[in-house]
């Protein structure tokens, strides 16, 4: 079962069951200090883990991070060059996408293009054979 904030990645990739809460990306499991809502969010979860007969299932829980949507403009815009010292804490500070891959390291580029090199790949170059 796979908890999801993000709808469109979550259908792309087509997990075998999965619910969907329309929050944040990194609060998946619920609100900072709302001990009730999370648990109410973990209970959704867990029956539709047990209702979900149909690979491929897909549930919206339904909840509602606030009243309105104006959340969605402070996390999925960056924010303006000429914005306010104290308007700061919101603003997007994720680097620009490139249309080629970077890495963090030579290390990581390297075992890029030879996935033997990469523990975490090995399973590419055995899906080769």
């Amino acid at each position: 079962m796979s908890l999801s904030s993000a709808y469109s990645i979550t259908a792309a990739v087509n997990p075998p069951r999965a619910v969907y809460i329309d929050y944040p990306l990194g609060h998946t499991a619920g609100k900072p200090n709302d001990s009730a809502g999370q648990r109410r969010i973990m209970l959704k979860t867990l029956q539709a883990l047990e209702a979900s007969q149909t690979p491929g299932s897909f549930v919206d829980l339904e909840e509602v991070w606030q009243a309105d949507d104006s959340w969605k403009d402070r996390v999925m815009r960056p924010a303006p060059k000429h914005m306010a010292e104290d308007e700061a804490s919101h603003a997007d500070d994720r680097v620009e996408r490139h249309a080629t891959p970077q890495y963090q390291s030579e290390a990581d580029a390297q075992a890029a293009v030879d996935p033997s090199e990469c523990s975490s790949c090995l399973w590419l170059s055995n899906e080769q054979n």
